[in-house]
């Protein structure tokens, strides 16, 4: 299996390759050059399997450079009742929506499940090559504790993580910014998380530095953490269909950084019989604007509300691009073309193929507000003692707008409610109660370093921190 940009530049690269590398050098996005293919038979011989061993066939199929035993032994190690409190459960809500409980591990967010297996993926490659790695990433809540947890302590990798300034949760604050591990580091921005995105991307679209400082992404930028994601829609989909037949089903999915999608959008493409792919936007809806017209328009900073699912606070999708590329026709230049018309004209306008959006890709779309996050969570505690986060919320308030009762429809859930405790309290009046750990963590000493959104202070900051290859 060979990799290649989205922008057509630089020489094909193993799964391993991609994994160290981030951002391809020509600046595009490393996809496969052919999707592997999930077969009827693949699916029949997975049902029995544990999700450690589900997740080693899934990425087995990308991962060809990884021997399989060795494969199999990082996907163990990632998945272990030590780290995740049990195997992805799926939950009904009602008689036709169902939740996929993504959020038993350490952090408590859906991004463990990939994390955990990338930062194994990542230790065991730079043992190979002997070198080291330093992790410049950006996260509007989820995916930097998740990252952090993931790679903590580790002697050939640096963190550097990118968070805009109060706008995180407490509790996501207190996840990243009470770690004091000497490989970690916090750099709280000033401005939203797509001021933060952007210098990720300059620097890393910097060959010079990117070289000299070994940096690496662990974001959804990195393809090896898409992948690792395709395998809970296999999951989803072997637990909630009838082992006699293959049926379709459709996932809900909040949407943020269209990684998670996306790795919904390769399985479809692979042969996972799924029907539809619900885009679940709140009040920031790029996104879903793109998927009703045709338009996508990013927006400043200034338009870019703080809002009570704080996560997908996002404008300009680090994913899109991957996208685009295979909705035109997988052509680089066409590819170049969009984003030359992003920078010229602010947006890019492919109207012209909205009939494809549901009919050849399975896309729908819609926005979810601050009031429908509130009547969900309510309206799911009071019908069934359940408690969902903000996030899921709005997976299941726009799944609601989609759900047929002819196929299953999965929202794919976000995070644990203790992460968003002001809300929860405000849709139902109730007070989560943390567990003593949680409360040690919410009380600990934070360490977090307050830059402006600068290139040139984030370089500096970097230069003087980051790990050195060995001679």
């Amino acid at each position: 299996m060979q990799y290649i940009s989205t922008r057509g530049g630089g020489a094909a690269r193993t799964f391993t390759e991609t994994l160290l590398e981030g951002l391809a050098s020509d600046g595009g996005l490393a996809v496969p050059a052919d999707l592997p293919t999930i077969s009827a038979e693949h699916l029949q011989q997975w049902r029995s399997l544990s999700y450690a061993e589900l997740a080693g066939n899934v990425i087995g199929l990308f991962a060809t450079d990884i021997p399989r035993p060795d494969l199999m032994r990082l996907c163990q190690a990632a998945y272990t009742p030590a780290v995740f409190a049990s195997e992805v459960p799926l939950r009904a809500i009602d008689d036709q929506l169902t939740l996929v409980g993504l959020s038993e591990g350490p952090t408590l967010a859906f991004k463990d499940m990939a994390m955990q297996f990338l930062g194994h993926a990542l230790e065991y490659a730079l043992e190979r090559t002997g070198g080291v790695l330093n992790v410049l990433g950006a996260t509007s809540g989820d995916t930097g504790s998740a990252a952090e947890h993931a790679l903590r302590g580790m002697d050939r990798i640096a963190v550097f993580m990118l968070s805009p300034q109060g706008r995180m949760s407490d509790f996501q604050r207190a996840q990243m910014y009470s770690l004091q591990d000497d490989n970690i580091h916090n750099l709280a921005v000033e401005g939203v998380f797509d001021d933060c995105q952007d210098l990720v991307k300059e620097l890393s679209g910097d060959p010079a530095f990117r070289s000299t400082h070994h940096l690496g992404a662990v974001n959804s930028i990195n393809l090896a953490r898409v992948t690792a994601q395709i395998v809970y829609y296999v999951w989803a989909w072997l637990r909630a269909t009838d082992d006699q037949q293959t049926h379709e089903v459709s996932f809900a999915v909040p949407s943020g950084n269209f990684g998670n999608i996306l790795s919904g959008h390769y399985a479809r493409q692979m042969g996972l019989p799924i029907r539809q792919l619900v885009l679940a936007a709140n009040e920031n809806n790029v996104l879903d604007e793109f998927f009703r017209t045709g338009i996508y328009r990013p927006r400043a900073a200034d338009q870019t509300p703080s809002t009570s699912s704080p996560s997908m606070d996002i404008s300009r999708a680090s994913n899109f691009e991957r996208f685009v590329y295979d909705l035109q026709g997988r052509d680089p230049q066409r590819v170049q073309a969009c984003w030359s018309e992003l920078a010229s004209t602010g947006a890019i306008d492919l109207s012209d193929e909205t009939d494809r959006f549901a009919a050849e890709f399975g896309f729908v779309s819609g926005t979810s507000t601050h009031r429908d996050r509130l009547e969900t969570i309510r309206s799911v505690y009071d019908a069934t003692g359940q408690l969902i986060d903000p996030h899921t919320a709005d997976g299941v308030a726009v799944a609601r707008r989609y759900a047929t009762g002819d196929v299953p429809m999965l929202v794919l859930e976000t995070a644990k409610p203790e992460k968003f405790s002001q809300t929860i309290h405000e849709a139902i009046g109730v007070e989560l109660e943390l567990s003593p750990a949680l409360h040690t963590m919410m009380s600990a000493e934070q360490r977090v370093t307050s830059i402006p959104a600068s290139a040139a202070a984030l370089r500096e900051f970097i230069g003087e921190r980051a790990l050195k290859a060995g001679p």
